[in-house]
């Protein structure tokens, strides 16, 4: 069945990426969409948080509302102070994770995103060990001890212009600042963390109250948290909100589960359940094998501790089905772009495209059935086939 209209509501993940940002990247991977089931995608201009696509095929046309509650604000406020306040906040949430059982739930549940959550921290060390190792090589050499003046400003002069250069290559700070917020939005304890929340599950209100024959809210990553935080807040504070609407909830590599499985996210926890037994929402898992920054395999709910709730359905997904060998080469070394892979373009049909989801003909809750051997429904002419 094709539709006419669309809301949408994307939580994206932890980018340095404002609104306009996500809209560009959208309106590029719209047109990697629109070759790939010939169709057209017009991506229309920013106004306040929404921007609206245009879509049509021979036989269809579509009209989507995209709101993007990006959380760049909150981003740029944890990299905004000085390099060694950076690393040391970034530490101390390590520390919380591990100690409120964060990091052994990862390595249970799946194995690499315990290794994703220890790689910044290992690799910081590394570097500080290096930089003690420099600083106090004079005194292992056993050499006069006037070296010690070289020594001790090589050693800081290796952290901060060799490391801190290369390390921004892989990210590593910035993956410190994404623990940082993991750990608020588990903790809800910081006050503009909280309110970005409040007004999350405001702006997810307001836009739902729009006319549309289909509601969809998307998730990247980290986002997943914060959109269940949004939906459960709506759904305790009107249990009613999505009585008679056609929502469904899509996760796309989402890592939910990097800030449930800390002890003290118990608001979180009772969002997931709260949305997990909403008979309105619709919510499935788009997952990838390939993508190490999700708890791939991983059931949201039931890691939760939720196992009596309705479990959302895992789609699995590869991303090499949709890429070019050339591009999926390219890219595949570099964990953080696979891990974008799901919000952006591809270049041949499979059996997931966040274009076709989000802006495309088909209800939006459908895409939980579609699998490598059960593409989208549309024609290679660009029609929707019965």
């Amino acid at each position: 069945m094709a539709l006419g209209s669309r809301i949408v509501v994307h939580f994206p993940g932890f980018e340095p990426l404002g609104a306009e940002d996500h809209r560009k990247r959208y309106a590029r991977s719209a047109l990697q969409s629109a070759a790939v089931w010939n169709a057209k995608f017009v991506t229309g201009p920013l106004a306040g948080d929404r921007f609206c696509v245009a879509a049509s095929g021979p036989d269809w046309t579509m009209r989507s509302t995209i709101h993007v509650r990006d959380h760049d604000g909150l981003i740029s406020r944890l990299r905004s102070v000085g390099l060694i306040r950076q690393i040391l906040l970034g530490f101390a949430a390590a520390f919380r994770v591990m100690m409120e059982g964060g990091m052994t739930g990862y390595f249970r549940h799946a194995w690499r995103f315990g290794l994703f959550f220890v790689f910044p921290f290992q690799f910081v060390l590394s570097a500080l060990a290096v930089s003690l190792s420099i600083m106090l090589l004079p005194l292992a050499l056993d050499l006069p001890h006037w070296h010690l003046l070289w020594s001790l400003l090589a050693g800081p002069l290796f952290f901060v212009k060799v490391f801190l250069p290369f390390s921004e290559r892989l990210h590593t700070l910035h993956l410190l600042a994404d623990w940082r917020l993991a750990v608020h939005v588990a903790r809800l304890d910081d006050g503009e963390v909280n309110r970005w929340l409040g007004d999350s599950i405001t702006m997810l209100e307001e836009a739902l109250k729009g006319e549309a024959d289909d509601y969809l809210v998307t998730a990247h990553s980290m986002g997943a948290s914060l959109a269940l935080h949004a939906l459960g807040g709506l759904l305790e504070r009107n249990p009613d909100a999505f009585r008679g609407k056609r929502l469904t909830f899509a996760t796309l590599g989402g890592a939910a589960l990097q800030c449930a499985l800390l002890k003290s996210a118990v608001v979180l926890r009772r969002r997931i359940r709260l949305v997990a037994e909403c008979p309105g929402i619709t919510w499935f898992e788009v997952q990838s094998l390939t993508d190490p920054v999700h708890l791939y395999k991983a059931r949201t709910v039931s890691a939760s501790g939720f196992a009596d709730a309705p479990q959302p359905p895992i789609v699995p997904f590869r991303f090499r089905t949709v890429l070019s060998e050339e591009r999926y080469r390219r890219i595949k070394s570099d964990i953080l772009r696979m891990h974008r892979q799901y919000v952006l373009g591809p270049d041949r049909r499979g059996s997931f495209d966040f274009t076709l989801l989000t802006a495309g003909p088909l209800p939006s809750a459908q895409f939980a059935a579609f699998t490598s051997g059960n593409l989208p429904p549309i024609g290679e002419d660009g029609c929707v086939t019965p």
